[in-house]
């Protein structure tokens, strides 16, 4: 007997909620990224890491504890899932270092170009087909992405590098996410942050002179750090559940209008005209990229389903 499960149908009421959910993810992302630059100025990137982690660790017991700390610690391929939290850690490690010397804006022209990073790997990684639209789409976002970059001796500084390799680091996490679709969504995150703390004491060990001292005021300003991160994630995933990616997905590139605008007011951070181009490239190139997926996926779905052959019949599904 096979169970027909019938589909979820997406209320109006839902799907706004979902658009307001993914645009007040993006909002609470971007004052993540503004009071990160701003802490840097006064704490390490370890010691930042190291409370913004353990902040959100604490926060998140009741739902680990729900969930089971056996299925939080025992599960497969984890040395793939220890991969993908080293590199998210990596990723966040990168940007508060990147931040600390250059505006907002330009670090997030770099990690908004992951997407694109991600399709160009996916055939050789993944196995999946990218036609010439996409690859055309790819080249695009790449020459966005050195036009931001202005390459020269001069341009080429510390800070762009671990820019790049961070952004780098964020793509190669989430094409590993994409092998890990069956894993929940507590699970990832309690590997996540775990690898981010592990790596961050790792800074600390490294560098003990690193950790600054802190009052409390230090102490809330880089919890709240964490917890805000954590918020941003819970309001971007409840907006995919209640409304479609094609629709909440494209409003993940308004981080750039806030990057802007808070660099702006808070640091006196004017974007260079390269880097406008530069985003605008990107930008553009991600978006096509997303839909073009999102329409084949669709074509996809309309296609019926071949015959299953059984012994010398055909049992038509």
């Amino acid at each position: 007997m096979t169970a027909v499960t019938a589909p979820v149908t997406l209320t109006s009421n839902a799907v706004r909620t979902g658009v307001l959910f993914m645009l007040l993810g993006m909002l609470m992302f971007s004052l993540n990224d503004t009071m990160g630059k701003w802490l840097v100025s006064t704490y390490s990137v370890s010691q930042l890491m190291t409370i913004r982690s353990l902040a959100a660790l604490v926060v998140l017991i009741p739902f680990f504890v729900m969930r089971g700390w056996r299925s939080l610690l025992i599960v497969d391929r984890p040395w793939l899932q220890g991969l993908r939290s080293l590199l998210f850690a990596v990723d966040a490690s990168a940007f508060y270092f990147a931040v600390a010397y250059m505006p907002l804006a330009d670090a997030m022209t770099y990690w908004l170009a992951a997407p694109i990073y991600v399709a160009a790997a996916s055939p050789f990684l993944l196995g999946e087909h990218v036609g010439w639209r996409r690859w055309t789409a790819i080249l695009i976002g790449f020459a966005g992405v050195v036009i931001a970059l202005e390459p020269s001796s001069e341009s080429f500084s510390l800070p762009a590098l671990i820019a790049l390799a961070g952004s780098t680091a964020y793509a190669v996490a989430l094409l590993l996410g994409r092998t890990l679709r069956a894993t929940p969504d507590t699970t990832l995150i309690f590997w996540q942050l775990s690898g981010a703390l592990i790596f961050s004491l790792a800074g600390v060990g490294v560098n003990p002179a690193g950790w600054a001292p802190m009052d409390m005021q230090g102490l809330a300003c880089l919890s709240l750090l964490g917890i805000v991160a954590m918020l941003a994630h819970i309001l971007v995933t409840r907006s995919l559940k209640l409304a479609d990616a094609a629709t909440v997905v494209p409003l993940q590139y308004t981080l750039l209008f806030w990057a802007v605008v808070f660099g702006w007011i808070f640091f006196g951070d004017t974007p260079r005209p390269p880097v406008i181009l530069g985003s605008a490239l990107i930008v553009a190139s991600g978006l096509f990229i997303f839909f073009r997926e999102q329409q084949l996926k669709r074509r996809q779905s309309r296609q019926p389903s071949p015959p299953i052959k059984a012994g010398s019949r055909e049992v038509t599904p």
